[in-house]
């Protein structure tokens, strides 16, 4: 181990990577297209890395201290961990090169898939809208350093005159979120090769003390959930185990073991207390200052007390009261920084020159949050009246916040103040659908899509000429009615079921309610990483909601004046549009959500009026806010559930209502979407080929359900042979009469070639199969 080096007062755990206008995006989409080589890239890259590094100087953290961390990836930081530790699945050993290591091709193949190929499977990161790839371990995988990616960049800051903390998934996190391989024996669970990983990791820390790390930090946000299939004490037990062989090796940095996103377990607690390690870097945003602990006295406990994970303002009064309750513990120091990561917030406020200054004054992005952490390390270092004016101003930001006009309304506060049961109940499923059977008649398996297709280059550049004044509403429109027909054509020519308008008005599922309903806000430049190259600018949802007027009837009385086909009204639910917002903080969830359900409610009714028989309402973030302590699971999915019921118990009998849900881990909250009481839910399915259909058979679940057949996050065109079957297990494990035909999620981030290839081939398996069926 390298001499003590003292731990910065101040740091974050991370910061966006995806560049300030998506730069590394555009960078990995033109390298993926062929436009640009692997030097490019690296090039792109690298001098994002040192953007980076430099702006975290200008704001205040040191270049040679070890505060700014080195936490860039190119793709998914678990996918970076497993595959520099060569868990690379058996599927695509072939891309391994000839000295064992895995090249970036290899790294974007495992990521994206290729042929027959699928890609690992993506699922959300703990309770945030960020996505990560699950490694597959089995007793076969054979751990090795596979990648030194992690060291040439602690030497490449080091080139640049930056002492930079690297930042790695840690190894029980990374068995903790893995999945059993295709080759494992029933029952095999990855955390049992831990053993085996931690050579593996004895080697990355020595390569990273030879490249000059002073520090590393490695996450742990495994040991905080109760979510993950194992129980907290086994997880400490693992920490225990996995710390006491890291922190006895001869030849490392000095470690940082931040463990965010909630309150570790009292087991994890006691256990990295005694664990040989220099730092713990708790949440103290989602959790509380926790009780002292043996072992203590010689580590520096950094206070996770600026959120990494929104975007208002941090109480700076409140957080050095917590810094104040963490110095009483009894540790050797103490230091200020995030809870989390803030690659789950935007860059930089200054930006957004389009918002209302009183809106930007109750904000905070990446950069200003960083500032935050500065100005509280430096009351720990010059004493609290040095800063006194900063937490002051803080303060006053707080209290005109909620005495601002919009944020309370009285007229919406009465109308969910009225609510009574009989408002989230729709009635019997039988009755509704012998309703749907009679208006609908479709056939059996029907097919559809899950609400989006493609957006072109040519809707997008539309787009920015209508905001930018270049052409006229009228033009804008004619346009997105040429497009809307265009769509409603092509599903005419595969022989779709239950259409869709194809969404082309719409810049992302969130955004464009937000757009259309009061309380919100949203931002020119506010761009986070939901997953690999793509990213979403999450709306700000700051005051009362309500529905203006009508937001999507139009649209979709004109695609279904278009066909006799059934035109499905689409809909984002409230627990998503919470999810995929940056969301007020100042009440309950569950009342935000009930405003925002009202507002749909009106909505429904609306496009029922306007002759739509078919209403999807997506929640794919069901299971994303689902809390990681199971404590509090059981009141979150009570009004998650509630707020979908009472957006859709209005609806007729005869109105079919559809309900998606992608990656969303279907078995783990299988009890509440029964409960949402939609006609029918589709769900992601095909990166697993079809696991959760046994999940779907074993619960009784007894709605329609369309397991997706085609995976819309990868290029791959599904064969007719591999969509059938997936068909052949859904139509063999449950009732056919339940079974639709859908993709994944929706088509706005594939292009029209593979999207109508895909479908093509999802339409012909589905006519071999009814043809075997009514044979």
């Amino acid at each position: 181990m390298t001499d003590n080096t003292a731990f910065p007062t101040g740091t974050i755990l991370g910061y966006p990577r995806i560049g300030r206008r998506r730069e590394l995006k555009r960078a990995v989409e033109a390298h993926w297209a062929g436009r640009a080589d692997e030097a490019t890239l690296e090039r792109t890259a690298a001098d994002l890395r040192e953007a980076t590094r430099v702006r975290l100087a200008e704001l205040g953290l040191g270049r040679d201290d070890s505060s700014i961390p080195e936490s860039f990836s190119f793709y998914d930081q678990v996918l970076d961990a497993a595959l520099t530790v060569g868990a690379l699945p058996a599927r695509f050993e072939y891309l391994r090169a000839s000295d064992g290591s895995i090249p970036l091709s290899a790294y974007f193949t495992v990521a994206r898939g290729e042929g027959d190929h699928l890609p690992l499977e993506m699922t959300k990161w703990f309770d945030t809208n960020y996505h990560y790839l699950v490694p597959e371990i089995g007793p076969e995988t054979v751990f090795s350093l596979s990648s030194n990616r992690f060291a040439q960049q602690v030497s490449e800051a080091r080139a640049a005159g930056f002492t930079t903390r690297p930042v790695v998934v840690g190894p029980v996190t990374l068995l903790a979120l893995a999945k059993a391989s295709g080759a494992a024996p029933d029952g095999f669970d990855p955390l049992s090769r831990l053993d085996d990983l931690l050579p593996v990791y004895v080697e990355i820390l020595a390569a990273l003390r030879r490249a000059g790390a002073d520090w590393v930090q490695l996450d742990e946000p495994a040991l905080v959930s109760e979510s993950l299939p194992y129980e907290p004490a086994a997880l400490a037990d693992a920490a225990a185990r996995a710390y006491a062989v890291l922190g006895a090796s001869s030849a490392r940095p000095q470690i940082l073991l931040a463990a965010g996103y909630a309150q570790l377990s009292d087991e994890a607690w006691t256990a990295l207390a005694a664990a040989p390690v220099e730092a713990l870097a708790i949440d103290l945003a989602r959790g509380d200052v926790p009780a002292p602990q043996p072992g203590l006295a010689s580590k520096t406990l950094v206070g996770g007390v600026i959120d990494g994970r929104n975007i208002w303002r941090g109480d700076l009064a409140g957080a050095w009261q917590k810094v104040e309750a963490l110095s009483a513990l009894g540790a050797a120091s103490v230091s200020v920084g995030t809870s989390t990561s803030l690659q789950h917030v935007p860059h930089d406020l200054a930006d957004e020159c389009e918002l209302d200054p009183r809106l930007v004054s109750w904000l905070a992005f990446a950069d200003q949050k960083v500032g935050q952490v500065v100005t509280l390390a430096q009351g720990l270092t010059e004493g609290r009246e040095t800063i006194a004016a900063a937490v002051r101003e803080a303060s006053a930001a707080l209290s005109d916040r909620m005495e601002a006009e919009g944020v309370r309304i009285d007229a919406v506060r009465s109308r969910t103040a009225l609510l009574a049961p009989a408002d989230f109940d729709r009635g019997e499923y039988g009755v509704r659908v012998a309703a749907q059977d009679r208006a609908l008649n479709l056939p059996v398996l029907p097919t559809t899509t899950i609400g989006s297709f493609p957006q072109t280059d040519d809707i997008r550049a539309a787009r920015a000429r209508h905001g930018n004044g270049d052409i006229t509403t009228d033009e804008y429109e004619g346009f997105l009615r040429d497009e809307i027909r265009r769509v409603v054509d092509l599903q005419e020519d595969l022989g779709l079921d239950v259409f869709v308008h194809g969404e082309a008005e719409r810049n992302d599922m969130v955004q464009y309610f937000a757009e259309n309903l009061d309380g919100f806000a949203v931002t020119q430049y506010g761009w986070v990483q939901s997953y690999g190259s793509r990213a979403t600018r999450p709306s700000i949802l700051w005051g009362d909601v309500s529905r203006p007027t009508p937001i999507t009837v139009e649209w979709s009385r004109f695609a279904q004046s278009l066909t006799d086909k059934p035109m499905k009204g689409m809909l984002t639910g409230p627990v998503t549009i919470l999810a995929w917002s940056f969301v007020r903080d100042d009440q309950p969830l569950s009342e935000t959500a009930n405003q925002v359900a009202l507002a749909l409610r009106d909505e429904i009714a609306d496009l029922e009026a306007a002759g739509i028989a078919v209403i999807q309402v997506d929640e794919p973030a069901l299971r994303e806010l689902l809390p990681l302590k199971r404590a509090a699971q059981a009141d979150y999915l009570a009004w998650s559930v509630d707020s979908f019921r009472l957006a859709t118990a209005g609806a007729q009998d005869a109105t079919q209502v559809h309900t998606h849900l992608c990656y969303s881990e279907f078995d783990v909250v299988i009890d509440a979407i029964a409960a949402l009481d939609a006609d029918v839910t589709s769900i992601e399915a095909a990166r697993s080929r079809g696991e959760v259909i046994g999940d779907i058979a074993e619960s009784g679940f007894a709605h329609g359900v369309g397991p997706g057949v085609y995976d819309i996050h990868s290029p791959r065109v599904p064969s007719v042979a591999e969509v059938a079957e997936l068909l052949t297990r859904a139509a063999a494990e449950l009732p056919l009469r339940q079974v639709w035909v859908n993709p994944d999620c929706g088509l706005k981030t594939r292009g029209y070639d593979e999207t109508v290839a895909s479908l093509r081939n999802i339409v012909e398996a589905t006519r071999a199969a009814r043809e075997a069926v009514l044979a």
